[in-house]
């Protein structure tokens, strides 16, 4: 065979090689990098938990992109702002899945934003890591999902169980009348049923863009609750505790992880003390966990400033799963190895703070804690 025929055969094969080794690469993986895709409110209502849960997230993989990222690769989070839209969270997983790809998904908001992306999640068998809710619905076994935090439930669990150890016994809870709202009025009735309790009173809010405040805070105060728990974005959330104060009402006032603490903490400005929120990680300030204090180093590189937060916290906590994962998935990184990774986490410690997946258990935490905000938007524990 002449020596340009035997020449031109050899790139071929060469070509051939290179076609198939790049066909088998998994979508969003290169040799030098490995994309996450993220839907968060960048923008609109509830834009600051989005910000927050986004720089959480890159101030981790900023840190290990700097020492030179998982197995040669380089860490990219791509975040698509839906400002709180539903159709936008829907239309960004679409794009990020099928046209862009990614890797993995990561961090949305809240389980209304996260739910229109299950149906690509199943389909193309994509892991989507830390949704940033707790509601019952995102909790169903999914193979693809893995969920970082506590439930809404345990959170609300906790809450009854801690006010009612005091003796109250008169709650009332504010939701949103829709399916994830829903189940939250079901997790405080049941909380309540096992101490032979029920609720005084409901406040439900039909509209979560513009909800009716002076409405529901007359079907709250009907009941003349004690204790009144709140399961809502931390405007509406902040607007309905300032009208209540301003009626007079001196109960407790509680909410459940959704709004973000510091979120809430800053709308309500000096409204604020006195305000319980239940938490699903350790307080940001708390040195004493190694967690928090490599999260302090970061956080603080990525800002420019020292501002800590819950919600970043969460962000970086699950961002460090995420690297772990990847880390133990190996340089031939797949999706299917990825997860198998991520289901060999059995009680991984991020530093104070344990992940526990199992293959058929992917709700890795049920931390629980609660706050109050003081003054000057400080939290006590």
């Amino acid at each position: 065979m002449p020596r340009s025929v035997r020449s031109i055969s050899l790139i071929a094969s060469v070509v051939a090689v290179c076609a198939g080794a790049a066909q088998a690469q998994a979508p969003g993986v290169t040799a030098r990098s490995v994309v996450i895709g993220q839907s968060a409110p960048l923008s609109g209502a509830n834009a600051e938990l989005g910000n927050d849960i986004r720089n959480g997230a890159l101030a981790y993989f900023k840190k290990v992109n700097d020492a030179g990222g998982v197995h040669g690769r380089k860490i990219e989070l791509v975040t698509l702002d839906d400002a709180n839209q539903v159709p936008r969270a829907e239309a960004n997983t679409k794009r990020m899945v099928e046209e862009q790809p990614v890797f993995a998904l990561y961090g949305y908001a809240s389980a209304t934003l996260s739910r229109p992306a299950l149906p690509f999640v199943d389909k193309h068998k994509v892991p989507f890591i830390g949704p940033f809710t707790g509601a019952d619905p995102m909790r169903v076994f999914n193979k693809q999902v893995y969920n970082i935090r506590a439930s809404y439930a345990d959170e609300l669990e906790k809450i009854v169980e801690h006010y009612s150890t005091f003796g109250i016994k008169r709650f009332s809870i504010v939701y949103y009348d829709d399916p994830v709202g829903k189940e939250n009025l079901a997790a405080v009735e049941r909380a309540l049923k096992k101490r032979n309790l029920a609720p005084v009173s409901r406040g439900a809010f039909k509209d979560r863009a513009k909800p009716d405040i002076a409405g529901g805070l007359k079907d709250v105060m009907q009941g003349d609750p004690e204790v009144v728990i709140l399961t809502t974005l931390y405007k509406a959330s902040a607007d309905l505790i300032r009208a209540a104060r301003k009626a007079g009402f001196e109960g407790q006032m509680v909410s459940n992880s959704f709004p973000g603490a510091s979120p809430l903490a800053k709308e309500l400005g000096q409204d604020g003390a006195g305000v319980a929120i239940a938490q699903d990680v350790p307080p940001p300030t708390k040195r004493s966990l190694p967690v928090v204090k490599e999260y302090q180093a970061a956080i603080e590189k990525q800002l420019g400033k020292k501002e800590y937060s819950f919600t970043s916290l969460e962000g970086f906590i699950g961002a460090k799963v995420i690297v772990e994962a990847l880390r133990r998935a190996g340089p031939k990184l797949t999706r299917d190895n990825f997860m198998a990774a991520l289901d060999g986490m059995k009680d991984f410690d991020t530093g104070g703070y344990l992940i526990h997946f199992t293959p058929t258990d992917h709700n890795g935490s049920s931390y629980v804690e609660l706050t109050v905000i003081g003054k000057n938007q400080t939290f006590s524990y």
